[in-house]
């Protein structure tokens, strides 16, 4: 495959799993088999992959700041509970293959999407973010483990987590969930970095067309709200469980 080729592939792939990653989260999903499709090793693709992350969430913060929609000191807050579990999960990364794990990611995301759909009760201005339950650290150091590790599809758990504790609307979970994202996403990366499983060229052109992804995807959200998120929600979470399962 051509340079010309294999980088038009992934400025495509960047744009479309950028607006999916802000609306719902699962990009990675796409943008790990199109890194190995080009012909990045397995474990370089899962590195590389990070440019990627680090550059559509960094645009979507600030394209939500521009629609008014910032919560940076709620948010992380949150996020440094995140960081040991990427710290961990990272360095695992690039010496554990996680075939197995990602089969069983398969299915719990199917579970998840299912659970997404189920109402929560709540009113407005309820959710207290300043004393959250306990139960919220230990899943956050989960997600940041998980983010670490592998990375597809820790939108979807980010989003469940913080909806079913903090009560928000979807809206105001994306808006947490690009930032804390973004956070645990930088002590990973560095530790790819530092092993040397970084194209440099593919995660940026990668990026670039996240860039626009991200920053479309974030004002759709913010006027389009709750109901356009669920749908791309469930219906992304879906798909990236018959993809985990191996189906297509």
């Amino acid at each position: 495959m051509d340079d010309l080729l294999r980088y038009s592939l992934l400025l495509v792939t960047g744009f479309f799993t950028g607006v999916l990653n802000i609306m719902a989260g699962g990009g990675s999903v796409l943008t790990l088999p199109a890194l190995i499709y080009i012909g990045l090793d397995p474990n370089i693709a899962n590195g590389t992959n990070r440019i990627f992350i680090l550059m559509q969430n960094l645009t979507a913060v600030v394209a939500f700041s521009n629609e008014k929609m910032s919560y940076f000191k709620q948010s992380f807050r949150l996020a440094i509970f995140t960081i040991p579990g990427a710290i961990i999960g990272a360095f695992l990364a690039v010496k554990i293959e996680g075939e197995l794990f990602v089969k069983i990611l398969g299915v719990v995301t199917i579970i998840l999407s299912l659970l997404m759909l189920a109402p929560i009760k709540h009113k407005p201005g309820v959710a207290d973010e300043n004393h959250p339950k306990f139960i919220l650290y230990p899943l956050l150091f989960a997600i940041g483990f998980y983010g670490g590790f592998i990375q597809a599809g820790i939108g979807i758990f980010i989003m469940f987590v913080l909806r079913s504790i903090l009560k928000f609307d979807l809206v105001k979970v994306n808006v947490y969930k690009v930032f804390i994202a973004f956070i645990f996403t930088i002590p990973a990366f560095f530790i790819f970095i530092y092993h040397g499983q970084i194209d440099w060229g593919a995660g940026f052109v990668l990026g670039l067309g996240s860039i626009l992804g991200a920053w479309v995807s974030a004002k759709v959200v913010s006027k389009l709200g709750e109901k356009v998120v669920k749908a791309v929600l469930v219906v992304s979470s879906l798909l990236i469980a018959l993809n985990l399962l191996g189906v297509f």
